[in-house]
């Protein structure tokens, strides 16, 4: 069964900061035990400032980051470059600043891509992709050492929303029309690919997420906050400032 933590830092900053330092030693250690790593990135606030905080790090260099695969958890179905796009985020914080081998950087597909306006093409697409990715004789989905994750105010994750017919999607990757949060349609992982990664962390910021969080981590079903459906393989870690903590049970927190 997954190992699930809680890790509570006073502020947003210490918690990007703690966040960054975190996956660096993540991506070390699975390149040291599989010779590359995998990261699943989100977007939202905090991921742009653990981003920028990994950029930061002198540590960063000891990673090699040509070893090192990049996927998304959920894009915005936007034209390439946008600014909403998570790609366009990450890419500004990072991606851009390591030496990452570009043919080992998988973006969702923009909605000026190959598929064209059609996020059902787009999500389909990506499922290729996956599929190509995966080692031989394995199941149709690449290994992720750790995959990331905001929370919603609401409780959703990547793109699945709460009540939303994306949840009992149970392909690898879902279009997203009708989101209650704009832009209205969207591609991402769905839970049962989410709930493949060997680590799973759920980083929020901010008293708008506290109610969510205490509501997940106290068992509330899946279909109606979408953050309570989540396990990873080896662990869950709820990394979180004091503020998006404030409803999670005192004997669940780590304080740091």
């Amino acid at each position: 069964m997954s190992e699930a933590s809680v890790a509570v830092h006073a502020d947003a900053d210490l918690l990007a900061q703690a966040v960054a330092a975190r996956l660096l030693v993540k991506l070390l250690d699975a390149q040291a035990d599989r010779g590359e790593a995998s990261v699943v990135l989100t977007g939202g606030r905090v991921a742009a400032a653990v981003y920028r905080a990994v950029a930061q790090l002198p540590a960063r260099d000891a990673v090699d980051w040509s070893r090192v695969d990049v996927w998304w958890g959920d894009e915005r179905f936007l034209p390439a470059g946008d600014p909403e796009r998570n790609e366009t985020q990450a890419r500004a914080a990072l991606l851009d600043v390591v030496p990452l081998d570009p043919a080992r950087v998988h973006p969702m597909p923009a909605s000026d891509g190959p598929a064209g306006n059609d996020p059902e093409a787009a999500a389909a697409g990506y499922a290729e992709e996956l599929a190509r990715a995966a080692r031989p004789g394995h199941a149709a989905l690449p290994h992720f050492d750790v995959l990331m994750l905001g929370v919603g105010e609401d409780g959703h994750v990547a793109s699945v929303f709460p009540g939303h017919p994306v949840h009992y999607d149970t392909r690898p990757v879902s279009a997203v029309r009708g989101s209650p949060k704009p832009p209205p349609v969207r591609t991402t992982l769905t839970l049962p690919t989410i709930n493949t990664a060997d680590e799973i962390w759920l980083v929020a910021g901010g008293a708008d997420k506290a109610r969510a969080i205490g509501m997940a981590l106290a068992g509330a079903g899946p279909v109606q906050l979408p953050a309570a459906g989540v396990h990873g393989v080896s662990r869950t870690r709820w990394l979180l400032d004091r503020a998006a903590a404030a409803d999670v049970p005192a004997r669940l927190r780590s304080l740091r």
